[in-house]
Order: structure tokens, then sequence, then C-alpha cells
């Protein structure tokens, strides 16, 4: 069963070009199990504005998830939500977690990033640090927190090589679990990645506890498109 683990709409992250509902019919057409939408959260490059009221707020960052689970109800791809939180260029995958719990803590921006990440996991959710060595010119330092997050992603396959390498040694030197994701924003790429799961899962907590398994089988692909 495969399933991609980093995906961003345009509904919900501004660098997106592509709808949730265009994400799952992609995907769907490639012949995956699954799909989490893990669009940029507040404190990333998102289109939701900063002055609405928290619980709009929340609702707007869920429309692209929203658009992309409509879809996949009706084609037959499993949809799970999820969001990428940022701090000063760092990102991490949340997983697990649901709209619930975002409304209901409207002061979360305000926590320290540990302690976000305490709550997240005390909560049921597990943290990906995601591309942890991107490199670009808003990121002033790269910061790791091996004892705060559950897993590496250590291919990205929207990063260069020499990133994933990195991340590969980091995730290993620590001995952190191994992920896989596209980070796709556009549909159509050269390379996908992702994770494949020895059977279909029903929520974003069950990838969690095949991941701590040993159970997660991570694969990056080259795409030929025109290859019917």
């Amino acid at each position: 069963m495969r399933y991609e683990t980093h995906a961003h709409t345009s509904e919900t992250s501004r660098c997106s070009h592509i709808s949730g509902g265009e994400l799952a019919e992609f995907y769907k057409s490639l012949g995956y199990t699954g799909l989490f939408i893990t669009d940029h959260f507040f404190n990333g490059n998102t289109t939701v504005p900063r002055e609405l009221d928290w619980n709009e707020r929340v609702d707007l960052f869920c429309a692209g998830y929203d658009a992309a689970k409509a879809v996949g109800d009706k084609i037959g791809l499993d949809v799970f939500f999820g969001w990428e939180y940022s701090i000063n260029g760092n990102d991490f995958l949340i997983y697990g977690l649901d709209r619930d719990w975002l409304h209901a803590h409207p002061d979360q921006l305000d926590w320290k990033l540990r302690d976000y990440m305490s709550r997240v996991r005390a909560d049921g959710g597990f943290v990906v640090h995601a591309h942890p060595f991107r490199e670009a010119g808003y990121i002033e330092l790269i910061r790791l927190i091996p004892r705060d997050v559950d897993a590496v992603e250590i291919i990205n396959s929207s990063m260069p090589p020499e990133v994933n390498e990195r991340a590969e040694w980091y995730a290993g030197s620590y001995g952190l679990l191994k992920t896989a994701g596209s980070d796709n924003h556009v549909g159509r790429r050269e390379l996908l990645a992702g994770v494949d799961l020895p059977k279909r899962i029903s929520c974003a907590r069950e990838y969690g506890e095949l991941l701590f398994e040993g159970r997660a089988e991570i694969f990056c692909e080259q795409m030929n498109y025109d290859v019917k």
C-alpha cells in the first residue's frame, strides 16, 4: 500500500500550485492507496489571513485537506490530515492530531518549540523533522532537536541528494526513525517519494504505529508519465 506523506494544497499553502482535489486525483491515477495533506501552518507560508479569529483561521487552514478528502472519498483514495509547523525556517511534520486539537489550543503559536513538540507527542501525535538540512536565504540557522522528534525525513524528493544524505546521517546518528515524502507542491514531479505500508490504514496514528514497528518501507521513484 503506497502513501504520499508530504504534500501541499493551493487552498492553504501559498507556495503550492495544485488544489487538494487535483492532488487526490493525481495520486489515485498513480495507484496510490493514500495521501497525507501537510499544509504550511500559520507560522509558515500559509494563505490564511492573520487578522481572523482563531477558529476561522483553523477552518480555513483545513480547506485544502477538506477538498482533497472530498475527492478522495469519491474516487477511493484515503486522505489524511497533518500540517507542517515552522520556526525560523526549520520545518516539522505533525501527524496523528486533528482540527479539534488545533481549535482547542489558540495559544499554541506562543509555545516554545520543545514545548510544542512535547504537547503534540503527549496528546497522541508524532513529529517528523522535514528536510532538516535544507538551505535557503531566509534560514539563518539549521536547528536539530533529536530528543524532541520521532523521525527524520531522510528522503525528500524535492531536495538535492546531499541534503537527503545529511538527513540520513542525522537519523542514523541518533537512532531516529526514517521516513520519505515528495514535499509535493505541483503534482507531476520527476521524482516521487513516500512510504509503502503492509496494510491499508484508517488513520494517521496507524501510520505512526507501523513506523514505530519498523513496518514502513521508504521509497523514491523516478517517474515516467508517458508510460501507460
